[in-house]
């Protein structure tokens, strides 16, 4: 069978798309492991935050809001990004930075947010609208959409050659030949690579380990306690069920693609750093974790056909900002694939293009 579309990574980025398409055109999801969704969709540290990935995410990401409560799969959590007296400027610059956005920022007293605050801590800025998000149900969802508007999964399916020739991409897969019309990188970290099996430029797609954890504490994580981010993106951490801690000392090293693997050195780096926070004790790591997050050069997500390679498409360079943005993200590519369609508010097409390469 030719496909009109191949989508190669059934991931959140390409399980996402292929539900958008719809039945419009014939999908198949090419993926390389076993089951989708084993590497940056399944390691997410599961929240929703407008601020997150800063003001060229942003608008992917409160586009996407309204579909992500809508569906039930967000959670009140709130967010708290705090500053010691050095940081004034830092605070200054990101409520500068989402001034006139739409999202809403105010400065509060950090010590009543968070108990056991450490007294330098001085500065803080509440974010109302960060939630927890539900990652699993999003992805099983939206594979579950595409399967019924006639999408076809495939897994072990590792891409080996892409050649086009008449119009029509012939695919070898390590689960066989594949053909279609259209090819689609949805690959994350493995974006570029797939781009050079194509013969397309690789955009500089580049992946970098984040190390997270889960921990118990005593006191156990406080109820109502906010996520909170320090203002210089030293760490991050959220509560969770069981009055457990989820903590990253929001590393980003550069890796390979792989099944990346946690650091001993990340998860001290990263206790040191809540250690100084807050005057909690550290009992036990009970899991840790790493993921990939893959950022093009501009730390921007790319979407669009290929300047130079007809019928090559990039949904790729979503760092770690794929889920919270994946509604809009997704609607936008299918938008750009089809030629049809309406992009969605407040997103502006062209900030995302693979031409600003």
């Amino acid at each position: 069978m030719t496909y009109d579309i191949a989508i190669i990574g059934a991931g959140m980025a390409g399980a996402s798309l292929a539900a958008a398409i719809g039945a419009r055109a014939r999908v198949v999801l090419i993926e390389a492991e076993d089951l989708p969704g084993r590497h940056a969709t399944g390691r997410s540290a599961a929240f929703w935050s407008e601020t997150y990935g800063g003001p060229a995410v942003q608008p992917l990401t409160t586009a996407s809001g309204p579909t992500l409560r809508d569906g039930g799969y967000l959670t009140p959590l709130g967010s708290l990004h705090i500053g010691r007296r050095e940081d004034a400027a830092r605070i200054d610059r990101l409520l500068a930075d989402f001034a006139g956005s739409g999202v809403e920022l105010l400065r509060v007293d950090p010590a009543t947010r968070v108990p056991g605050l450490r007294p330098e801590w001085v500065y803080g800025i509440s974010e109302p609208s960060c939630a927890y998000i539900d990652v699993a149900a999003l992805h099983a969802d939206y594979l579950a959409a595409a399967k019924a508007a006639g999408a076809v999964l495939i897994t072990d399916a590792a891409l080996l050659m892409a050649d086009r020739h008449d119009g029509l991409w012939r695919l070898e897969t390590k689960a066989g030949p594949i053909r279609a019309r259209v090819l689609v990188n949805a690959a994350g970290a493995w974006a570029d690579i797939v781009a050079r099996i194509a013969g397309a430029a690789p955009v500089g797609i580049t992946p970098y380990r984040r190390t997270m954890m889960q921990l118990r504490t005593d006191p156990p994580a406080p109820a109502g306690l906010p996520h909170v981010i320090d203002i210089n993106g030293n760490f991050y951490f959220k509560p969770e069920a069981g009055g457990r801690l989820w903590l990253t000392p929001h590393d980003e090293t550069r890796s390979v693609p792989c099944d990346i693997a946690p650091e001993e050195w990340d998860i001290a780096v990263a206790i040191d750093r809540l250690e100084k926070t807050v005057d909690w004790r550290v009992e036990a790591v009970e899991r840790r974790w790493a993921g990939l997050r893959s950022f093009a050069p501009d730390r921007a997500p790319v979407y669009g056909f290929d300047t130079r390679v007809p019928g090559f498409f990039w949904c790729a360079g979503q760092g770690g900002f794929g889920i919270q943005t994946a509604p809009a993200g997704s609607a936008l590519a299918a938008v750009l694939l089809l030629s049809e369609g309406d992009v969605p508010p407040g997103v502006d097409a062209e900030r995302y293009g693979v031409g600003r390469f």
